[in-house]
C-alpha cells in the first residue's frame, strides 16, 4: 500500500488549502481514510476521518472549517481546510486502514503517507 500526499503550503490566517492523498492498495479494500496532524512539540492527533460507507467525523477544533471527502473511483482522500488559523500549523499525514483480507473483512493494517507541511501565518 502506498500513499502520496500533496497540497500543503504557506497561507495567511483566514485562508484556505486543499490537501489530497492518493492511495494505491493493490486490490486491498480500504476500511477508513483519515487525516492526522502533528504540530511542533505536540503529539500526532486525528483531524478527520471517513469510513468506507461515507460516515465522517472531525476533531472539535476543525468542525465547521474542514471537510474530508473521498473519491472512490480515483482512490483519493482530500481535506478541504477553510478559515485556517495559526493553530492549524502542522505536518498533515494521510492514513488508511486496509483490510488484510482481499474480501474486505476482518483485521486491518494501518498505512501512512509521508506528511505535508501546512503553515498558517497570523
Amino acid at each position: 500500500v502506498q500513499l502520496q500526499a500533496s497540497g500543503g503550503g504557506l497561507v495567511q490566517a483566514g485562508g484556505s488549502l486543499r490537501l489530497t492523498c492518493g492511495v494505491s492498495t493493490n486490490r486491498l479494500v480500504i476500511k477508513l481514510m483519515a487525516w492526522y496532524r502533528q504540530a511542533p512539540g505536540k503529539q500526532r492527533e486525528s483531524v478527520a476521518a471517513t469510513t468506507h460507507d461515507g460516515i465522517t467525523n472531525y476533531a472539535d477544533s476543525v468542525k465547521g472549517r474542514f471537510t474530508i471527502s473521498r473519491d472512490y473511483a480515483k482512490n483519493t482522500v482530500a481535506l478541504r481546510m477553510n478559515s485556517l488559523k495559526p493553530d492549524d500549523t502542522a505536518v498533515y499525514y494521510c492514513n488508511v486502514q486496509v483490510f488484510a483480507d482481499l474480501r474486505g473483512w476482518g483485521p486491518t493494517n494501518d498505512y501512512w503517507g509521508q506528511g505535508t507541511l501546512v503553515t498558517v501565518s497570523s
